[in-house]
């Protein structure tokens, strides 16, 4: 029972992260974030939900600068500040900004925004339990092999998600008569709108598939649905 321990303390770690992971964003994104008024994109976002049956794509401005668009558990749909001041600069053309709506709406609709939160528990549960067995038999780099194979693992899971949403976003789009152009096109700048001052790699890139495979894998389905 013993050896056991530490991966039940794991365990229970894990569900009490998720139960505070999300009143933490809950209460973050209900203090720091206001509908999106916007009638170009309320056009837009109109032509989405007709083709998904719904009255309304309701959209939020989430308040911090960095550019993003984010799926929230309880499946709210934000835009950072950050990204809405592109498209109010002209950087970002209205249909690309709908695009990124359209994903996030596919993160919803596909159980990634939940089962994110959920990942996140998890994966500090299994750093947890990693860092604890590995410690006893390698002391002072356990803790680094534990973090770095996590990191691995949560990284391969995220990049699956943005496949599966774009593909969401892809079909939506073309549903909606919007297209998937100003998709891709987005796809080619996101690299330039998200990067840092200091010149790391933004943390969107770092978690999201490369951009000539999001363009080819919208492409390859462009492609079945010709053929179909």
């Amino acid at each position: 029972m013993i050896k056991f321990f530490p991966i039940l303390l794991a365990v229970i770690y894990g569900l009490v992260m998720y139960r505070f992971s999300v009143w933490r964003t809950s209460r973050e994104l209900d203090e720091r974030s206001t509908e999106l008024v916007d009638p170009k994109l309320k056009r837009l976002t109109d032509k989405m939900a007709s083709a998904l049956d719904l009255d309304r794509v309701k959209v939020h401005i989430y308040e911090i600068d960095p550019v993003n668009g984010l799926a929230a558990p309880d499946g709210r749909i934000f835009i950072t500040r950050g990204f809405y001041r592109k498209y109010q600069n002209g950087e970002v053309s209205a249909e690309e900004l709908a695009s990124v709506i359209a994903h996030e709406l596919g993160h919803v609709a596909l159980g990634h925004s939940r089962r994110r939160m959920i990942d996140f528990s998890g994966q500090n549960a299994l750093r947890t339990a990693l860092a604890m067995i590995l410690s006893r038999f390698i002391p002072g780099v356990g803790v680094w092999i534990a973090n770095m194979l996590t990191t691995l693992l949560a990284a391969r899971l995220s990049r699956g998600d943005e496949y599966e949403a774009d593909a969401y976003a892809a079909a939506l789009l073309t549903k909606a008569g919007i297209g998937t152009d100003p998709q891709k096109m987005l796809f080619n700048k996101l690299e330039e709108l998200t990067q840092a001052r200091s010149g790391a790699m933004p943390a969107w890139l770092m978690s999201h598939p490369k951009t000539p495979e999001r363009i080819a894998a919208i492409e390859k389905l462009e492609q079945r649905w010709l053929e179909a």
